[in-house]
């Protein structure tokens, strides 16, 4: 039942948080958004310095479809809120010894390039695709946007995910079908994009690659920042309110319903009231005085979470036209680094890298001739490591540029105009991210669908979750899913 009376309160304007607010504005429920920040976008945060943007956050749009949908949701054109500009090559994954792969979609292509480094591997690619595709179908098409609520639902679909071997790693399944060692990481890599663990994650996370090549890889000119300047502008014309440094202190509840939020000292009531905020903190800090808070929050917090990120931002004088707009820079260990950046105890000395090169397709988000960068590395979350990010990220941060300008860009040092970093402390105190990870719980099979927090509290009877740490989990496709499976759930309760 929808209707104009009824109130909803959204936690955060992460691209799950404003997805949520549109379909619930657009079905005709008020809804607010709280945004603890001064900007929108939780991750996808926009920094602005000298002439440069820079996306804080997520830069890969895949499947537009799903962001289209909440366009034609609320009876407008994606188009004119926001244009994509497709990106090709999807990535170059590059390597030490100079040799890449331009993973591109282009089926000819990555044949000639599968060809050069292991002629049987073109055949075994195939089949990878076909398995990839089968998995995309079950596990994103059917199950993307479809709330895991109970046991049963999960039941349901386990004998579609035993024939799909979903127990199995991505990399496990991968090298079942591939034989060379580095088309074994350009094709299993990319569950990291979502905090998983390639050997460690379930197999089901291969759809990605499926994703990619039914839906292409895009960039929203001007950067990541402007879809959510168009999704923004598309709540407020529907009616809408976000309000920006408004940090959430606490949800009041009576009983077991929840009935306002309290943000800046001020009781708000709503109706219903969605969290797009951290699940752990949204349980242990947000609803610390309900017995429920108490006992979700440990339990959540004793789960495996995903690694965080240490990101540098920075802007140079010049355009390095060599690089394509997403790179995967590998260093000399895949499974040893990969082990230690989700275990820890330390931060390794080598790293690989994500290079984002976004003034490759967009010249707007530099001054001209200039050009904007960032690069990250996934390291161990704060409960992995102990380290002291106030004194280790100034000196990563040097380690990091030294080895670009070794390996990709050579003269950075010299071109440097502006630098800034982002390390794990500031995951946990910027995004109340539980031990700075940067994706919620681990994508694990153990942690997904109904074994996931769940989009409907189970004993808070109108409390609701939406992004990374609900089903199905990271990523802008993830959490627009994620998005959808809780609208509907919030507009058919009754009110």
């Amino acid at each position: 039942m929808t209707g104009t009376s009824r109130t909803a309160a959204v936690i955060g304007s992460g691209f799950g948080g404003l997805a949520l607010a549109i379909r619930l504005q657009a079905a005709g429920i008020q809804t607010t958004i709280f945004e603890k920040r001064d900007k929108p976008g939780g991750r996808a945060y926009v920094y602005e310095d000298q002439g440069f943007i820079f996306d804080a956050g997520p830069t890969v749009i895949t499947d537009p479809d799903c962001i289209r949908e909440l366009f034609t949701a609320a009876n407008r054109r994606m188009e004119d809120y926001v244009e994509l500009l497709p990106v090709t090559p999807f990535y170059r994954l590059a390597w030490e010894d100079g040799s890449t792969f331009d993973y591109a979609n282009d089926q000819q292509e990555l044949d000639r390039q599968i060809r050069l480094r292991n002629p049987d591997d073109v055949e075994g690619y195939r089949r990878f695709l076909d398995y990839s595709r089968a998995v995309y179908q079950e596990g994103y098409i059917k199950l993307g946007a479809v709330p895991f609520l109970n046991f049963r639902s999960m039941i349901s679909v386990a004998p579609q995910l035993t024939k799909l071997q979903a127990w199995r790693s991505v990399y496990s399944m991968v090298s079942s079908f591939i034989k060379d060692e580095h088309l074994r990481q350009v094709f299993s890599f990319h569950s990291l994009l979502v905090g998983g663990n390639p050997f460690s994650t379930s197999s089901i996370y291969a759809l990605i690659h499926a994703l990619e090549r039914e839906g292409g890889v895009w960039f929203a000119k001007g950067g990541t920042g402007a879809l959510v300047a168009g999704m923004v502008r598309l709540f407020e014309d529907l009616g809408g309110t976000l309000r920006l440094s408004s940090p959430v202190e606490r949800i009041e509840t009576k009983g077991d319903h929840a009935r306002a939020i309290v943000s800046r000292g001020e009781t708000l009531p709503f109706d219903v009231i969605a969290s797009n905020g951290d699940v752990v903190h949204t349980y242990s800090k947000l609803l610390s005085d309900h017995p429920r808070g108490v006992s979700q929050g440990k339990k959540l917090a004793a789960k495996r979470h995903s690694m965080s990120l240490f990101v540098i931002y920075f802007g140079l004088n010049k355009l390095h036209d060599q690089l394509a707009h997403h790179t995967v820079c590998f260093g000399q260990r895949y499974r040893p680094l990969i082990n230690e950046i989700f275990k820890g105890p330390k931060l390794a000395t080598d790293f690989s890298l994500y290079l984002h090169s976004p003034s490759i397709t967009d010249s707007s988000l530099a001054p001209e001739g200039s050009a904007s960068y960032y690069v990250l590395a996934p390291v161990p979350h704060l409960g992995s490591a102990d380290i002291d990010w106030d004194v280790e990220g100034p000196r990563y941060r040097d380690t990091i540029l030294d080895y670009l300008e070794q390996h990709y860009m050579p003269g950075l040092r010299s071109q440097l105009v502006t630098v800034r970093h982002f390390t794990p402390f500031d995951f946990r105190d910027e995004l109340n991210a539980h031990l700075g990870s940067a994706f919620s719980l681990e994508p694990i099979l153990t942690q997904s669908a109904w074994f996931r927090p769940h989009n409907r509290d189970d004993q808070i009877d109108n409390l609701y979750f939406v992004g990374a740490g609900t089903h199905p989990g990271a990523g802008v496709p993830g959490v627009i899913g994620s998005a959808k499976a809780t609208a509907q759930l919030m507009i058919d309760a009754q009110p």
